[in-house]
């Protein structure tokens, strides 16, 4: 199978190399079948030894497995020696060992939460919260008044729900830190399914910008054994979080710490607007809680990329703290007894993004960071570790590469995956010092190689106004003749919380970009200003105007890079997204209609006084209205531009999308009709945001659209991407 695959790569190779696309009148089922090939499905097969994914054991060793030519390879690995024991089965490797007799049977739900002891769980019910003892089945409720809407550890961001609790055990599993969460004043949202007969309707709380009252939560801390809450001595918060719009970035309980002993709860609190961040500690027995100290900013704050990076040390009566305060994202050594700076840890013109690692005996950090390796992408991360006094500061992961990392529990060893988007994946084993022990795999994309397969591009190009560089992929033909012209699409995702490229790592598909490059395009992906990752200022750039989308960035990037490749053809510019590049492509359409002639845009949050709450406040703020009435949202919606729609426009949304609702397109199609305007239209009656089993569908009418409008060519009549073929 694997040979014929490859024989057929090669093979229609060969057929598209003697003509350019662009000069086609129309595309075959060949073609999409083609292309079909360098969809994930097809391509992640043909990587073998690709990722080491560790499952640590005690004292630093660890196994894992990767794919092969052959199968599943199954490594016991020695880190003293980075010796290695191969084995066909998990099984087979681990016979006889405790670590593998350990593996017991879950005996618990999804919906239930495991205390650090494993012997008890809670869950919701009725509003309130219950314990369920592992061992005896005993049931105990631990609260009695939660109410419809006022209950306690319930997950509702709007955006996202689901009915397990949200809370942080002790680590004593003596005590619970949660909240009782009131929403009984927000807005409701309805989604209503289409069938036969009487339709069911949906309905949940969804708070918008326009509510005067959000969701807010009343903070307690419950005692276990004989049940008892205690409510925190402070007044209620709204449901904010430092690291992104949920208090549950990661499913638990975010931006709460637990002191050892469960005497101490240390937590921050958000204003609604994100520009106040309090950092508190609370006395678990009373309620009584102590401010240490807060942060204001102007915009927005934020405590990392990818995970919190505030930690309390109760033993040395410290706090680490995340701050940008000089413009890029570093970390601080506060007294927690006192509120006052000790010293800044890390300093100079990087980003702190992630902190893995505290070793309070040796006072010493270990962090991801990007930018701080002159020369290379700054949207790499690279491993360091540093002193609590800022010195010492030392890269442990050399390599020029995105580094994944992953630690021992001990601290003893870390296995480092490092790549690049177009340099396939190498996994190492070092010291938690950084000296080498082993490397462990290298990627082999051989077989990938021989079936025809083609990476993209790495391209660097100016913003709009020359003061930064722009990073991205571009993504070309393999049967690429650059004396002819090609078709541009542009792929985008504005963020402002990430950017359209994505994990800068190897991957063997990017979406279907490179699919869709083999039908006759070339796809653009460009991480304009306003993303993350980069100083505060670079991701500022567009606060207060999200309806910026980053498209002059797009613009003028896309203009640069033809003058360096002719290839190009700017007479036939296309734009796509999802989500927020679905917000960014009607507008692109809309606002610049003479550079963009086609556009698709997928469940876009067109105005996002139709969208949750946090999501505008954070990175619009407050909604505020000006002396005629009009607020600082309407300004930024999409409906509002529609009349001056010139090219091919298709929008396609969920009609049971529960994150981004389809009023939001609705309200762009009803401008369109009234001003009069052509444009086209996809619903997908059962589906939510990603279009689940209609993903494909979605996809291949969007081959379908940009080969019609933007190639000026005829595709081929209902082709079906089955990734089961």
């Amino acid at each position: 199978m694997r040979k014929s695959l490859q024989f057929f790569f090669i093979s229609m190779l060969v057929v598209f190399a003697g003509y350019s696309q662009t000069e086609r009148d129309s595309l075959t089922v060949e073609d999409y079948e083609h292309a079909t090939k360098f969809l994930s499905f097809n391509t992640s097969s043909l990587v073998d030894r690709s990722y080491v994914s560790p499952q640590w054991l005690k004292g630093g060793s660890f196994w894992y497995d990767v794919s092969t030519v052959n199968g599943d390879e199954f490594v016991l690995v020695n880190p003293k020696n980075g010796k290695k024991q191969k084995a066909s089965s998990e099984k087979e490797l681990l016979f006889g060992m405790d670590a593998h007799k350990s593996n017991g049977k879950k005996n618990y739900t999804r919906n239930e939460v495991l205390s650090p002891d494993g012997k008890k769980v809670v869950f919701i019910k009725d509003w309130n919260l219950w314990m369920r003892n592992l061992e005896t089945g005993k049931e105990t409720q631990l609260t009695t008044n939660g109410e419809k809407n006022f209950g306690y550890a319930t997950d509702n961001a709007g955006w996202r729900k689901s009915d397990k609790p949200i809370l942080l055990w002790s680590p004593d599993s003596r005590k619970i830190a949660t909240y009782q969460q009131d929403q009984r004043h927000v807005n409701d949202m309805y989604l209503v399914s289409t069938k036969v007969g009487a339709p069911e309707l949906l309905k949940w709380k969804y708070p918008l910008p326009s509510d005067e009252e959000i969701i807010k939560i009343h903070r307690v801390i419950i005692e276990v054994e004989e049940p008892k809450v205690i409510r925190l001595d402070i007044p209620a918060d709204p449901r904010r979080g430092t690291l992104c719009d949920n208090i549950s970035c990661s499913g638990a309980f975010d931006d709460n710490q637990w002191n050892e002993d469960g005497t101490k709860l240390a937590f921050v609190s958000t204003s609604r607007d994100h520009k106040l961040a309090k950092m508190r500690i609370a006395d678990s027995e009373t309620g009584e809680v102590r401010e240490v100290f807060e942060e204001k900013v102007e915009t927005q704050y934020e405590s990392g990329r990818g995970s919190i990076n505030w930690r309390y040390l109760a033993d040395s009566e410290e706090i680490i703290w995340y701050s940008e305060r000089d413009d890029w994202g570093h970390l601080y050594l506060y007294d927690s007894e006192t509120g006052k700076l000790k010293n800044q840890i890390t300093e100079g013109d990087f980003v702190v993004t992630e902190l893995l690692r505290v070793d309070e005996d040796k006072r010493k950090l270990y962090f991801l960071a990007n930018g701080r390796e002159k020369s290379r992408d700054p949207y790499f991360s690279h491993f360091y570790s540093v002193d609590f006094d800022g010195k010492n500061l030392k890269l442990l992961t050399p390599e020029n590469g995105n580094h994944k990392i992953s630690i021992s529990p001990e601290g003893q060893y870390f296995v480092d995956n490092y790549s690049q988007p177009d340099v396939p994946n190498v996994a190492q084993l070092r010291t938690i010092k950084g000296k080498l022990v082993t490397t462990l795999e290298k990627a082999d994309i051989s077989r990938l190689k021989d079936a025809g397969w083609k990476a993209p591009k790495p391209i660097t190009v100016k913003s709009r106004d020359g003061k930064w560089d722009l990073y991205g992929l571009i993504f070309t033909p393999t049967h690429l003749d650059e004396s002819k012209k090609y078709p541009v699409v542009n792929y985008i995702y504005p963020g402002p919380q990430g950017g359209g490229v994505g994990s800068r790592s190897f991957s063997p598909s990017r979406r279907d970009h490179q699919a869709l490059a083999e039908l006759g395009f070339v796809v653009v992906v460009i991480d304009g200003t306003c993303n993350p990752d980069r100083s505060k200022s670079f991701h500022d750039t567009c606060y207060g105007n999200m309806a910026d989308n980053t498209l002059e960035d797009q613009i003028s990037g896309i203009k640069q890079l033809a003058e360096k490749y002719p290839y190009l053809d700017l007479d036939h510019v296309g734009i796509w997204g999802h989500s927020g590049g679905g917000f960014a492509t009607a507008a692109a359409m809309f606002k610049y209609p003479e550079f963009y002639k086609v556009g698709i845009s997928e469940s876009g949050n067109h105005d996002n006084r139709n969208y949750e709450d946090d999501w505008g406040e954070r990175y619009i703020g407050l909604l505020t209205k000006d002396a005629e009435g009009i607020s600082n949202y309407e300004k930024q919606a999409n409906q509002n531009l529609a009349e001056n729609l010139e090219g091919k426009l298709l929008l396609a949304h969920g009609a049971m999308d529960d994150n981004v609702p389809p009023y939001n397109t609705y309200l762009v199609v009803d401008a369109l009709i009234k001003a009069n305007k052509d444009f086209d239209l996809i619903i997908f009656p059962h589906a939510r945001h990603g279009y689940g089993d209609d993903y494909y569908y979605m996809m291949r009418r969007r081959w379908d659209y940009f080969v019609e409008h933007l190639m000026g060519a005829t595709p081929p009549s209902n082709f079906e991407i089955d990734p089961s073929k």
